[in-house]
């Protein structure tokens, strides 16, 4: 069946396949959520085994969440221009071949080099299946579809690190860490032949053309921005660290200027200029920079701390780790019982700080513990880390795009979910990076710890003051969804 913008939902019959094709999707979100999480766990292991300086376990998840911010900004658009179903196919086939070279890969510049192109393909893959779900299913049906995400993306944080830590201790077929890559190619066949068979076809008769030069640009900046706070450490921190770091600043710059010549010249930019003089959705963008890279920065840390300090095996990180995922789940069902609703921004503040004491709770444990410290007198503080989170998360993006016009809410979403992915690869530069030179300071691992997390309470303190610019309610029809 093929679907084209001109048809009016009321007037035709719902797609007939839509449920089962909304589990395709959410199949390729699962394997997405899974490879954002599991190198976490399994980094230390990849290290040991396969070579590779420190930095190797920040490009790990920095190399896959970088190449998945600068793709998104394009891959909605590329969708609209040649068809949903098939950039689909191109993404799970190309995010299932890349993950079976992260699986053979013999040295760290392949296993990086095939993390880059898993997340480009994520980036042609995810938003085909999200703007699917909006052309298959009526309007009176899209809050159930959308509401799938809440229950697959819980369970998904909760299993994929201890699914990653049980892989790499089970050793099956004597691949150990390799699996956790090799996993996805069972799971991205049938999600692709799934595909063929059960998803619409899907272009916009009025599609947008790419603007190749504003990828190459915004691209070029973050790079720039990221290689050296990763590198620079292990160099010695070279002038050209810095120069590059400078250079990521006034490339960003050349990026807003281009895009406002574009728009101005009537061409079609890769972000609506205008967005960025809205205090409302800037201050969100910031906000989410500031939340998503202290939240991913925490765990590959936290991962590091119990594995390289405390001594725990990969299945046992992951197992550390489940009361914060467990809290998620827990804050997520709280805030979508009624509660984001009826207290709005208010639900996101009270969020960032439950989150910030549940920090400030295990730092303080870690401090008194020292190095005898267990899973279990870890929980309580992760636990509430971990209700802030699901707190935060659930209103987070619905306020944020509050701040813009409707017509400007495909950028926006486009935009706000890309800055998720940068933030989430600077988090792990910059954490990681002041991890790893603590300990060469000679710090303890405890000591590098505590400092960690106070930085990543700082972070949170940020994340709530700049909270205060956002609207104070989602529109309504966002709510839903």
């Amino acid at each position: 069946m093929t679907t084209t913008a001109s048809m009016a939902t009321t007037e035709v019959q719902p797609y007939r396949w839509r449920w089962v094709a909304l589990f395709v999707v959410l199949a390729a979100e699962v394997m997405d959520l899974l490879d954002a999480l599991v190198t976490t766990i399994a980094a230390p292991t990849i290290q040991k085994e396969l070579g590779g300086s420190a930095s190797l376990v920040q490009w790990l998840g920095a190399g896959y969440t970088l190449a998945m911010a600068v793709g998104l900004i394009t891959g909605g658009r590329l969708g609209d221009l040649y068809g949903r179903k098939r950039m689909f196919l191109i993404g799970a086939f190309g995010f299932t071949a890349a993950s079976m070279l992260c699986g053979v890969a013999v040295s760290p510049a392949m296993l990086v080099g095939s993390r880059v192109l898993q997340g480009l393909f994520g980036a042609v893959m995810i938003p085909q299946g999200l703007g699917l779900i909006k052309e298959m299913f009526p309007p009176r049906e899209l809050g159930k579809a959308f509401g799938m995400f809440g229950p697959v993306m819980a369970i998904s944080s909760v299993g994929g690190p201890i699914l990653a830590g049980w892989l790499v201790d089970a050793d099956f077929f004597g691949t150990g860490w390799r699996m956790i890559f090799l996993i996805n190619l069972p799971i991205g066949l049938a999600t692709a032949l799934a595909a063929i068979r059960f998803l619409p076809e899907f272009r916009l008769s009025n599609a947008t053309r790419l603007d190749l030069g504003g990828v190459a640009l915004v691209s070029a900046a973050a790079f720039l921005l990221i290689y050296p706070l990763i590198q620079g450490r292990e160099l010695g921190w070279p002038a050209w660290t810095f120069a590059s770091m400078a250079a990521s600043i006034v490339l960003f710059a050349v990026f807003g200027r281009y895009e406002s010549r574009r728009a101005k010249a009537g061409k079609d930019p890769l972000v609506t200029p205008g967005l960025f003089r809205k205090r409302a959705f800037t201050g969100g963008l910031v906000a989410g920079l500031a939340f998503f890279a202290g939240m991913m920065g925490f765990g590959l840390v936290f991962s590091l701390y119990t594995q390289m300090g405390l001594g725990f095996t990969p299945l046992q990180a992951g197992l550390a780790g489940l009361p914060q995922a467990v809290g998620g789940v827990l804050g997520f069902g709280l805030a979508m019982s009624g509660l984001q609703e009826k207290l709005g921004r208010g639900l996101l503040q009270i969020g960032t700080v439950v989150m910030a004491a549940g920090a400030a709770v295990l730092a303080l444990t870690i401090h008194l513990a020292g190095v005898e410290v267990t899973s279990w007198q870890l929980a309580p503080g992760l636990g509430l880390v971990g209700i802030g989170m699901g707190l935060t998360m659930a209103p987070f993006f619905d306020i944020v795009l509050a701040g813009v016009e409707p017509h400007e809410s495909g950028s926006a979403s486009g935009t706000l979910t890309a800055i998720q992915q940068l933030g989430a690869a600077l988090g792990t530069a910059v954490l990681g990076t002041l991890f790893f030179n603590l300990l060469a300071a000679e710090w303890s691992f405890g000591a590098s710890m505590q400092v960690t997390v106070w930085v990543e309470v700082g972070l949170l303190v940020l994340t709530l003051a700049l909270s205060f610019l956002m609207p104070r309610r989602a529109r309504p029809e966002q709510a839903a969804h």
